[in-house]
């Protein structure tokens, strides 16, 4: 029996390829940019598994030039770049890793939190620009401590931002009418428009579907209290770009920090290219990371070496252990 072909999308550490090829041909990208849509398509045409990653789209146009997948081990917790029904439909298992990437995305979240409020990043240039000579009162903001925060969206990632918020002394208000585990101990369950208008420091912790797509949009921050900090590192497309820089702009919100951006997000056939150009031009006002929720060393790698087990269980035949989906059809 031929021994099964598995692709890689993107650079992968080395014991995740490690793990894999004593049982697949195995062909992995090694480079830092992912490959081309048609290279990768050129590459995944005959291949059994993929384990995937955050650059990639996978939709029903993909999968008609990959007739033998049997399954999709996706190195990631959000999977709104991958069309799941279409993959069920031609019977294809797709594997996440929902728990890897919390904490140190939480741990993110309130560090860009503490970064907007407290301007480390324009104050670490003001001390690069040669002229720094001592204190002087500027860069003065706002702490977490004594605020009023919220967060939208009770999920493992936003209950990982109240436990992380626990050391500091804030009102934490938690909002998420779908959600039905008791609220942290820290913190309580408030409506959206309380939280909107109380809150100083607003983090979004929910998954980018079609209830959250846009969701924060002019009106939506009109709604907010005058000055708020706003933290973003769900998904890009969760917040329309161009609103939250009028916003910014107008003064109604004080500040905007973000991992995550619209042009990420792949699936949207109408996804800018690229950031916000006046967020860009908005230095004072914003913060931004590259998308690096996730990016510790360590967790990198648990997160790729499950992703690669789930691959290897569906190659066998097996229900892999983080599949979201149900194939109607299993291919042999």
């Amino acid at each position: 029996m031929h021994r099964p072909r598995a692709v890689v999308t993107n650079r992968a550490f080395t014991q995740t390829l490690d793990l894999l090829s004593p049982h697949c041909d195995l062909h992995a990208n090694h480079g830092d940019e992912p490959w081309p849509r048609p290279e990768l398509l050129r590459r995944a045409a005959d291949a059994h598994g993929l384990l995937a990653f955050m650059p990639d789209c996978i939709d029903e146009a993909f999968l008609e030039h990959c007739a033998g997948l049997k399954v999709i081990a996706c190195a990631l917790k959000g999977y709104d770049n991958f069309d799941i029904a279409a993959c069920t439909r031609r019977g294809i298992w797709v594997s996440i890793v929902p728990d890897l990437l919390t904490e140190p995305t939480a741990e993110l979240a309130v560090g860009l939190a503490i970064g907007l409020g407290r301007h480390v990043a324009g104050s670490d240039r003001r001390a690069r620009e040669g002229t720094f000579a001592g204190w002087r009162p500027t860069f003065y903001g706002r702490s977490l401590d004594g605020s009023c925060v919220a967060i939208i969206g009770a999920g493992r990632v936003g209950r990982a931002i109240a436990r992380k918020l626990a050391g500091f002394d804030c009102e934490l208000l938690m909002v998420d009418a779908s959600s039905s585990a008791p609220a942290p101990s820290n913190a309580r369950y408030a409506e959206l428009a309380e939280a909107l208008s109380r809150a100083q420091f607003v983090f979004l912790a929910v998954p980018l579907d079609a209830g959250t797509l846009h969701m924060v949009d002019a009106a939506w921050l009109t709604s907010l209290r005058p000055g708020a900090l706003l933290v973003n590192p769900a998904r890009g497309s969760v917040v329309v770009e161009s609103a939250i820089a009028d916003a910014l702009r107008d003064g109604q919100l004080g500040g905007y920090a973000a991992d995550v951006f619209e042009c990420e997000d792949w699936a949207r056939a109408d996804r800018p290219e690229g950031i916000e150009p006046r967020l860009l031009a908005m230095p004072q006002q914003t913060l931004f990371t590259t998308h690096i929720g996730s990016a510790v060393r360590e967790v990198r790698a648990a997160i790729e070496y499950d992703a690669a087990v789930n691959l290897l269980e569906g190659l066998r035949g097996e229900r892999p252990h983080g599949a979201i989906n149900d194939p109607v059809r299993r291919r042999p």
